[in-house]
């Protein structure tokens, strides 16, 4: 659980690196509409949530550093009782300033005529350009209103983009943000140990996705994402979601599921056999993946650049093929020329938190950035063998992907979802 005053350290550090004379606006997600009069489940906005720890939605938090009172400010659903009868209870503008520890709040519907007075003594908005455009057309509105009334000597001169002073600060994990991803972590490992014991015969994809999703609800968790239940070749296509077919029963199942606790996301992949029992092919190749996922998490230690552990599987899974012979030629000159994507044909992991492809930037000035204490990384090679003539018959068709989630550390890497078995004999053990 993470705690209002960590949600205030963390608008404060905000505050400090976007300055004095600064305006800070950052809009809540909007609901969004299924169909007909029915939502979808709603689902905070990240940035927003990670400043306010807010769930609802028609809000707005300004944050005003150069002012000497009420920096904190919060445009929110006050109570309304026969509303909430219908939609459940609203925080409302004392709970704002109470629970959410906001220096004062206001109505939502008083945005408009607050705003803008707000804006005078600032010299530059910060907000997530482009990511709600009619947020952006009002700031935009606001500022060259006050700027035309006052004859450009007043009001902000600038508009900066939020993304990169926020994002960065995402990106290492607290204690408690590291409590919650290990706790969704659990929670999906359980899932999906679940789904590998229910595994059989004459299953289906959606009989595993049942099981994936009784576990996360049973834990009043979500999917992080929606998750991919790939029987035999289905696995081939990297972002399946129809997840509606029986299993082969002499094929492999892969799947890439994770749930979110209290925000935060777990990112999990296994690929295993239906019948509980790789053939000799499928174990060869799947021996292959995980021997290039041990050599990536190795290389997941502070100070080594992002890139390096995304090289570390391609160069295992480049030599591997060579030796299967899926693959012929000079090792450096295969990797150089990138021939191994034809079967490995994405990164080896990303971010992780918050979001399943979580924020932060991967280079920095042109170059690999560097790993550091507590980011949290996804570590998840694959290879994905199709039907063309020149393979040999026993690959293709198949579809293999291991991932895990891995904490940077002082040295060691830490694996967040180790109790998922990998080692095809610890499945086929599971499957028994």
């Amino acid at each position: 659980m993470i705690r209002a005053e960590e949600f205030a350290r963390r608008r404060l550090r905000l505050m400090e690196e976007a300055g004095e004379q600064a305006m800070v606006v950052l809009a809540a997600a909007p609901e969004a509409i299924r169909n007909g009069d029915s939502h979808y489940p709603y689902r905070q906005d990240s940035d927003f949530f990670y400043l306010t720890g807010f769930a609802e939605p028609d809000a707005v938090l300004v944050l005003l550093p150069g002012r000497e009172k009420a920096q904190q400010l919060m445009f929110c659903r006050e109570r309304n009782p026969e509303r909430e009868r219908w939609d459940g209870p609203r925080l409302g503008l004392e709970g704002a300033r109470e629970q959410l520890g906001m220096d004062d709040a206001f109505p939502i519907e008083d945005l408009d005529e607050i705003l803008p007075g707000l804006m005078e003594g600032c010299e530059r908005i910060y907000h997530l350009v482009g990511k709600d455009l009619q947020l952006d057309q009002r700031i935009i509105g606001w500022r060259n209103r006050l700027r035309a009334a006052h004859k450009g000597e007043r009001g902000p001169g600038e508009l900066v983009s939020l993304e990169h002073l926020l994002h960065e600060q995402r990106l290492i994990k607290s204690r408690d943000e590291l409590r919650c991803m290990n706790k969704a972590a659990r929670i999906s490992a359980t899932a999906m140990t679940r789904a590998m014991r229910r595994c059989q015969a004459g299953a289906s994809e959606a009989d595993l996705m049942a099981e994936l999703l009784h576990e996360y609800h049973r834990h009043s968790c979500q999917p992080a994402y929606q998750p991919i239940v790939a029987g035999g070749d289905n696995a081939l296509v990297l972002h399946y979601i129809a997840n509606n077919r029986a299993l082969p029963d002499d094929g492999l199942v892969l799947i890439d599921a994770g749930c979110e606790f209290q925000g935060y996301a777990a990112d999990i992949s296994r690929t295993f056999p239906v019948s509980g029992r790789f053939s000799p092919a499928q174990r060869e190749l799947y021996d292959l993946v995980l021997a290039a996922q041990n050599a990536a998490i190795d290389q997941v230690r502070p100070g080594r650049p992002f890139e390096a552990y995304h090289e570390a599987a391609v160069r295992t899974l480049t030599a591997g093929l060579i030796e299967l012979g899926l693959l012929s030629g000079d090792l450096d000159q295969l990797i150089e020329n990138q021939t191994y994507r034809r079967f490995y044909m994405h990164k080896t992991g990303h971010w992780l938190g918050l979001d399943v492809h979580d924020v932060g930037d991967y280079r920095l000035e042109g170059q690999s950035r560097v790993l550091e204490k507590n980011m949290v990384v996804t570590v998840e090679p694959g290879l994905y063998i199709g039907y063309e003539d020149d393979i040999p018959e026993q690959w293709r068709g198949i579809g293999i992907r291991i991932e895990d989630d891995i904490r940077v550390t002082g040295d060691e890497p830490e694996n967040l979802t180790r109790s998922v078995p990998r080692l095809a004999d610890e499945i086929e053990a599971v499957m028994r």
